[in-house]
C-alpha cells in the first residue's frame, strides 16, 4: 500500500512507509552528484536536487532523472491518477531522509510567502489527505474523474490510500463515487498525501536546461531552468477540495484564499458597464487550458481591456495575477510581474457565470500577451454539497521555458 506523508514540526515525514529509518534500501548504489551547501539562488536548487539524488539508489535515481522531452514535460494532470499520468518518484515510497531532501528541492524552488509558493503547495497536499480520510470513512472509493480536462487514462476501480492527520470540518454528503481497493507501485486513482511525484527532466545544472516537475491531484508545478535562470514558471495548475477545513490541531486551511480574494477584489471594483463588457457568452465547467491543452490559447482575446480601467483597478489586476506567479522563487516572480505590468494595457479581464466565485460555473480569466490565468468553480467530487476550485496559470510564450512549439 502506498504510504502517506505528514507535516510534523515544520518538515515532512513518511507515514506507514515500508522503511522509515532514514536509510534507503538500495538494490544498487546510485551515482553521486556534487553538493554545494553554500550555493544560493538557482544554484541552491541544483545543489538540493543533487543532494536528494544522493539519497536514492540507482533504480530510484532512474525514476527521477528523465529526459527533457515534450512527452515527459506535458505529462501532468489535475486528476488523482497517481503515477499513471505523471512521471517521477512517489513521495509515499520515500524514507524520512529522502522525503525531507525531496521537499527541500521544492521549497528552494518556490515562493516564500504565506499562503503562496511552498506554503500553498503543502496545503494542497494536505487537502488530499483530507479527501483520503473522508474516503476511508466511506464504503465507496474516489471518483473516476475530477474534471472534464485530463489526458490521463487510469483504472477507475482503484481507490484512495487513506493517509492524513487532518479531517474536514464537515463530513461528505451523498454517496461518493464507486471504486475498489487502491495501492502503490505507480499509483492508480486515489487520494492521499503520499501520491505526489517528483521528477527532474534533464540533469539539474547551473548552466544547462532542465525542468523541475512536481505534482499530483490538484497540483502541477513545472519550473524550467536555462543557464542558471528560470525560463518558465508555467504551466502551474492549482485546485483544491475541500476549499477550507480545520485540522485536528485547530488550524484552519484555505489554500486558494489569495487567488480567490484577489479576483473578488478585481471583479468587485467593476462598474455595471464594465461588468457587461467583461461578460463572456460561453459557460465554463472547467479551465480551458488544463492538461493536454498546451498552446491552445483562444485566437481572439475576450472581455474588458485593462487599458480601459482606472489606475486603481489596474493595480487590482496586478494584485490578482500575483498569487499564481508567486509559486516560483521570489526573485523570478518579481521579474515576471514586471513583464506583466509592462503588458498590462494589452491584457483582458473576463468572466462567466457569477462573480462571487461560490457557485458551479463561476469563472474568471485574465489574458495578456504573456499571462493567462483561469479560476473556475465546480461542484465537489467528494463533498458534493459544496463547490471546489480549479485554476491554471500559463504564459503564451514561456510555458515549459519555451522549449516546445505547440500548434
Amino acid at each position: 500500500m502506498a504510504a502517506g506523508v505528514v507535516l510534523v514540526g515544520g518538515g515532512f515525514v513518511a507515514a506507514n512507509a515500508a522503511t522509515t529509518t532514514g536509510t534507503a534500501q538500495k538494490s544498487a548504489a546510485g551515482a553521486h552528484y556534487p553538493v554545494n551547501k553554500k550555493a544560493t539562488g538557482t544554484k541552491a536548487v541544483v545543489s538540493a536536487a543533487n543532494a536528494f539524488l544522493n539519497t536514492l539508489d540507482a533504480d530510484q535515481q532512474a525514476s527521477v532523472l528523465l529526459d527533457l522531452t515534450e512527452e515527459n514535460a506535458t505529462a501532468w494532470s489535475n486528476l488523482p491518477c497517481g503515477g499513471t499520468c505523471r512521471p517521477g518518484i512517489e513521495l509515499g515510497t520515500l524514507t524520512d531522509t529522502q522525503l525531507a531532501a525531496a521537499m527541500k528541492v521544492v521549497k528552494l524552488a518556490t515562493g516564500t510567502g504565506k499562503g503562496s509558493g511552498y506554503d500553498q503547495i503543502t496545503q494542497i497536499i494536505k487537502a488530499d489527505g483530507v479527501l483520503a480520510a473522508a474516503e476511508s470513512t466511506s464504503s465507496a472509493g474516489p471518483a473516476p474523474s475530477d474534471a472534464a480536462s485530463s489526458t490521463a487514462s487510469a483504472d477507475p476501480s482503484a481507490t484512495a490510500v487513506p493517509s492524513s492527520t487532518s479531517t474536514a470540518t464537515d463530513a461528505p454528503t451523498g454517496a461518493p463515487p464507486s471504486g475498489g481497493t487502491g495501492g502503490g507501485g505507480g499509483g492508480a486513482f486515489g487520494y492521499g498525501t503520499g501520491l505526489y511525484y517528483l521528477a527532474f527532466l534533464g540533469t539539474p545544472s547551473a548552466d544547462g536546461t532542465w525542468q523541475l516537475h512536481f505534482g499530483g491531484h490538484h497540483l502541477a508545478v513545472n519550473l524550467t531552468y536555462k543557464k542558471g535562470k528560470v525560463a518558465g514558471a508555467s504551466p502551474f495548475f492549482l485546485g483544491v477540495e475541500p476549499t477550507s477545513w480545520t485540522a485536528d490541531d485547530g488550524t484552519t486551511y484555505t489554500p486558494l484564499a489569495n487567488q480567490r480574494e484577489g479576483l473578488l477584489a478585481l471583479t468587485g471594483s467593476l462598474s455595471t458597464e464594465q461588468l457587461a463588457a467583461a461578460k463572456l457568452s460561453a459557460t465554463y465547467n472547467d479551465v480551458l487550458l488544463g492538461p493536454g491543452e498546451d498552446g491552445q490559447f483562444p485566437e481572439t482575446k475576450e472581455g474588458l481591456k485593462v487599458s480601459e480601467l482606472s489606475p486603481k483597478q489596474q493595480k487590482l489586476v496586478l494584485k490578482a495575477i500575483y498569487p499564481w506567479v508567486s509559486n516560483v522563487d521570489d526573485a523570478t516572480a518579481k521579474q515576471l510581474m514586471k513583464t506583466y505590468e509592462r503588458e498590462l494595457n494589452e491584457t483582458y479581464v473576463a468572466y462567466s457565470g457569477g462573480t462571487g466565485l461560490d457557485t458551479h460555473g463561476d469563472y474568471v480569466r485574465i489574458d495578456g500577451p504573456g499571462v493567462w490565468i483561469e479560476f473556475v468553480c465546480q461542484t465537489g467530487v467528494v463533498y458534493r454539497d459544496k463547490i471546489h476550485y480549479h485554476t491554471v496559470y500559463r504564459d503564451h510564450t514561456r510555458d515549459y521555458g519555451s522549449e516546445f512549439s505547440f500548434s
